[in-house]
């Protein structure tokens, strides 16, 4: 091989060394609503199990990265801050985690069903996590049948992580109220 040809093919593999480290994008971070504490207090000794039937989020925030508020009226997508599956079912993880429940389907414990409806999934970095939703509880035979709305607002941090701590409580707070609920027969 010539010096020359050997000089050519040096000065290719350093233009394609650097054009590929170029390419490199910054890694990923995952999160998750389910809190590393386990179910909510009180929740084990429940009379009945709540099942989650549905849950709906505003499509603008609906999706597998993490959406914040910027200024009055901006949106952004965070394309390396994302949850761990799509909002609506991390929520579902997050609940399912926290409200009574038994896997047995015998347990003779009462069923209560749960739709809920988030209006607002407001995520405000150096401010607030806020959660304003209508919930459905109710029981098959419609003894138990409520509609309630609950507006939950907890400050946060500036870095992504107190934020996402931030959701965590009000999804906490939110299934105590809904396990609250289901005891008493009303919303608090």
């Amino acid at each position: 091989m010539t010096h020359q040809l050997k000089t050519g093919m040096l000065s290719i593999a350093m233009v394609l060394a650097a054009a590929l480290s170029g390419c490199s994008s910054a890694p990923i971070h995952y999160h998750t609503l389910v809190p590393i504490k386990g179910t909510a207090p009180g929740a084990a000794d429940a009379p009945f199990d709540v099942v989650i039937d549905r849950i709906s989020m505003p499509p603008q925030v609906d999706r597998s990265q993490m959406v914040i508020r910027q200024g009055n009226s901006g949106l952004v997508i965070l394309e390396t801050e994302w949850w761990g599956a799509n909002l609506t079912d991390e929520m579902q993880n997050a609940l399912s985690n926290q409200l009574p429940a038994t896997s047995n389907s015998m347990s003779g414990r009462g069923k209560l069903h749960l739709m809920l409806d988030v209006q607002r999934f407001d995520s405000v970095p150096g401010q607030y996590a806020l959660i304003e939703a209508k919930w459905r509880l109710r029981s098959r035979d419609a003894n138990v049948r409520m509609e309630c709305y609950t507006r939950l607002s907890t400050p946060a941090g500036n870095s992504i992580d107190e934020l996402v701590i931030a959701h965590q409580q009000n999804l906490m707070k939110l299934s105590s109220m809904i396990e609250a609920a289901g005891r008493s027969g009303r919303c608090s």
